[in-house]
């Protein structure tokens, strides 16, 4: 599988997809994926072009796309909503008293427009999004603490709820894929408590969904329904096909005495995380993100040890339907979680992209990438050393990986390390 990133970000009014070119290349980046032998992507659609204002829509672009990927054979899993991607006129983002019946308005007219969509995410990593947007403060509307993430919360949910409801009606055969972060969190003995309060939290929003093991005496239930979220535990089941789990170093945290760590220094890996999740909602599954910050020759690493990490859940029986990297070209600014647009290129691609021209760039990364879509199996890819700092942040992995043929990278794959400006702000 593939992908291509579209995140909003309001306050700028630009779009990742515009800041990497694809929104005027994505012909030739369709073309390019399709013909490394790749069907099924995950593909965005952009809510706030689409509804430039209530109730009127414009289908242009994404009939455009839409179609060319139809008539290529292509398998797309359309992407309603990434993160805040949402038109301007919800004044107050996912607080707004608008946003509920807009979202369910807006999926619906989509579902109606294409009624031959094989797949959909209705709204991309929930719980990731309204933590950082409602817990952290550090997305619009810049909501803290508790009470915050429940009030999102009880903004969001049940408008998704209800336009699966409506997608189930609508698109009875099209497969309802479910993601978010597929999270694992660990910790000192002095810090279990809080370990399995995490560990409790990040299945929230799936299992209010599925209305799984809904006890209020969970621990994070129990605090969620404290703080208001009672009444979503009455929101009627939905089907869900499909788990996407989205799988970074980041994913894993520990926790001791000194504090909180990611990646975790005693990752346990994607293969155990997947088989935590099959035990728990019994659901296909799919790896729907993927990638590393890094140089090519540590993304070709980090690849071989998440093909690896597959391979090692399907021989555990486990029901994996899909692997992604991903974007499938760089992304942008993720280096401030998205609180600048400095344009700043993410080296977390596939393909690399110019920061200047925005033309795509093959690297060492991409041919190891090709030799995976059309069957290579780990063995088959360098075991790179990691490169200063994903050597630091990836140590963790070392006595997991000690049956790696280890080698230095070629000179050409290294890099000078490169002096950032700081970036400044007139308010």
């Amino acid at each position: 599988m593939a992908g291509y990133e579209s995140t909003y970000l309001p306050g700028y009014r630009t779009d990742l997809i515009e800041v990497t070119g694809h929104s005027q290349l994505w012909r030739t980046d369709l073309d390019d994926l399709l013909a490394a032998g790749v069907r099924h992507l995950r593909y965005p659609l952009r809510w706030q072009q689409i509804e430039p204002e209530p109730g009127r829509y414009d289908w242009s672009e994404t009939d455009r796309v839409l179609d060319y990927l139809r008539a290529a054979g292509a398998v797309p899993i359309v992407d309603l909503v990434h993160h805040t991607s949402y038109p301007d006129w919800l004044r107050d983002g996912f607080r707004d008293p608008g946003f509920a019946p807009a979202l369910v308005r807006y999926a619906e007219a989509v579902a109606v427009r294409y009624p031959w969509l094989p797949a959909y995410t209705l709204f991309n990593e929930p719980f990731a999004t309204l933590h950082l947007a409602g817990h952290e403060g550090l997305w619009p509307p810049y909501d803290r603490g508790m009470s915050g993430f429940v009030r999102l919360a009880r903004s969001v949910l049940p408008a998704i709820n209800q336009a699966a409801e409506c997608w189930a009606e609508l698109l009875p055969d099209a497969h309802h894929v479910w993601v978010d972060t597929a999270e694992h969190h660990a910790g000192s003995q002095a810090c279990q408590d809080y370990v399995q309060f995490t560990n409790d939290r990040r299945h929230i929003f799936l299992d209010l969904m599925l209305g799984h093991d809904l006890d209020p005496d969970r621990p994070f239930v129990a605090e969620f329904v404290r703080a208001g979220g009672g009444p979503l535990l009455e929101l009627p089941p939905r089907r869900v096909d499909v788990v996407g789990l989205d799988y970074y170093c980041h994913s894993e945290w520990y926790y001791d005495e000194s504090g909180a760590y990611a990646p975790s220094p005693q990752p346990i890996g994607f293969a155990a995380i997947a088989e935590q999740y099959f035990t728990r909602y019994g659901l296909p599954l799919m790896l729907t993100e993927t990638n590393l910050r890094g140089l090519p020759s540590d993304r070709i690493s980090w690849l071989r040890y998440m093909v690896e990490q597959y391979d090692l859940a399907l021989e555990r029986g486990l029901p994996l339907h899909g692997f992604c990297w991903f974007p499938q070209v760089d992304s942008c600014d993720w280096d401030s979680l998205l609180a600048r647009t400095a344009g700043r290129v993410d080296p977390v691609g596939v393909l690399s992209i110019d920061p200047v021209t925005k033309a795509r760039e093959r690297t060492d990364f991409t041919g190891a990438w090709e030799k995976v879509v059309i069957g290579s199996g780990a063995e088959a890819l360098p075991a790179y050393r990691f490169q200063p700092p994903c050597d630091v942040l990836l140590a963790g992995l070392q006595p997991t990986l000690r049956h790696w043929p280890w080698q230095d990278p070629p000179d050409e794959l290294a890099s000078a390390a490169v002096a950032v400006p700081p970036f400044s702000m007139e308010v």
